[in-house]
């Protein structure tokens, strides 16, 4: 069954060019989108493939409004953030096709007498939930999870299969683990005597807020003393490692195996490209964007754009300037060298 465009553009803004009653089914690229699909554009740099496609409707901006609408036969929503707009008629078109999970607690999962489990959670094939553990209402807890002693899950929060989530840890509202994330595994935490590790008791916890995203096998470790905290609208990428104590603001956004040693306090809406590395002990201001594979082993106090790493080049090429950056101290004191016997020569040609 399709949705009217009218009905989508009701729900979610933006002003309609064309008929509200045309019914749609799907969103899909613009190469390939057909008489009952919707699809979006927010590059303009395709506003060509744009005017020439055969949805029947089309998401863009007012800025690629004119130069579309003169050869796309389709209907028109025009919105200030195409790409927003197509995140929202998105979701909209899964949950469709995807209902929630059926509440209720499967047979083989092992849910101890004090745990609450709200009436409408779902609670999946051998699922573990320990002691005094809360299960909110709405929350899906799929095949294979373990939620310990204490946890608590919040209302519409989604752990998809194979989910650990241990003792004490807290998310709130509207969140979603995917599989294979550990959330309160121990910090990496030891002191050293003679030579000799021992390990320090990580008794903090880790405390997620509502709307966070946390993608597969990444590991948020438990506080050592106080609180690992992740706060409202953070999203994690795959294969994340999250070190001990740290703290996240709400709204950052980190690519696919960024590491962040432990203690380490991010701002709110700051970004992280794939592969960045964060050091521990050292705090990033707000709206701070990190570019991929980028070291930072210092705090950054100014918000921006931050990139520490040598560009991709022929091996040979590389070589050199590796050669070159080996030889910077020399130079530079040979440098001083010359600036010094350039001015003792001034010098005395000044008294000559």
């Amino acid at each position: 069954m399709g949705t009217r465009l009218g009905e989508l553009v009701e729900r979610f803004g933006g002003r309609l060019e064309g008929d509200a009653d045309i019914e749609v089914t799907a969103i899909t690229p613009l190469d390939r989108a057909g008489a009952s699909d919707l699809s979006f554009l927010s590059n303009s740099k395709l506003r060509a493939l744009a005017a020439h496609s055969h949805a029947a409707a089309l998401i863009l901006a007012p800025a690629d409004e004119a130069e579309v609408a003169a050869t796309f036969a389709g209907a028109r929503i025009v919105t200030a953030n195409p790409y927003a707009w197509f995140a929202r008629a998105a979701q909209h078109f899964v949950s469709a096709r995807l209902p929630p999970p059926e509440p209720g607690i499967h047979p083989t999962a092992t849910v101890h007498p004090t745990a609450q489990v709200d009436p409408t959670a779902h609670i999946g094939p051998h699922v573990t939930v320990e002691a005094g553990a809360a299960i909110k209402a709405g929350a899906a807890v799929d095949a294979g999870c373990y939620i310990g002693v204490d946890a608590v899950i919040g209302e519409g929060t989604h752990l998809f299969a194979n989910v650990t989530f241990h003792a004490r840890c807290i998310i709130g509202a509207r969140g979603i683990i995917h599989s294979g994330a550990v959330i309160g595994g121990d910090g990496f935490g030891f002191a050293v005597e003679d030579g000799v590790y021992i390990k320090i008791p990580q008794t903090g916890r880790v405390v997620i807020g509502d709307d966070v995203d946390i993608g597969s096998n990444t590991t948020v470790d438990r506080g050592a003393l106080d609180d690992t905290v992740i706060e409202d609208g953070v999203k994690l990428d795959n294969q994340i490692q999250i070190g001990h104590n740290c703290h996240i603001g709400a709204h950052t956004a980190m690519a696919g195996c960024v590491g962040v040693a432990g203690s380490a306090r991010i701002g709110r809406h700051c970004t992280f490209g794939g592969a960045a590395m964060i050091n521990g002990h050292i705090e990033i201001v707000d709206n701070v964007h990190i570019t991929a594979a980028t070291m930072v082993p210092n705090s950054i106090t100014e918000p921006g754009r931050y990139t520490g790493y040598f560009p991709v080049a022929r091996n040979a090429d590389w070589e050199r300037v590796a050669v070159l950056v080996r030889k910077l101290s020399s130079m530079r004191e040979q440098i001083r060298a010359l600036e010094k016997a350039v001015k003792a020569l001034a010098g005395a040609n000044q008294v000559s």
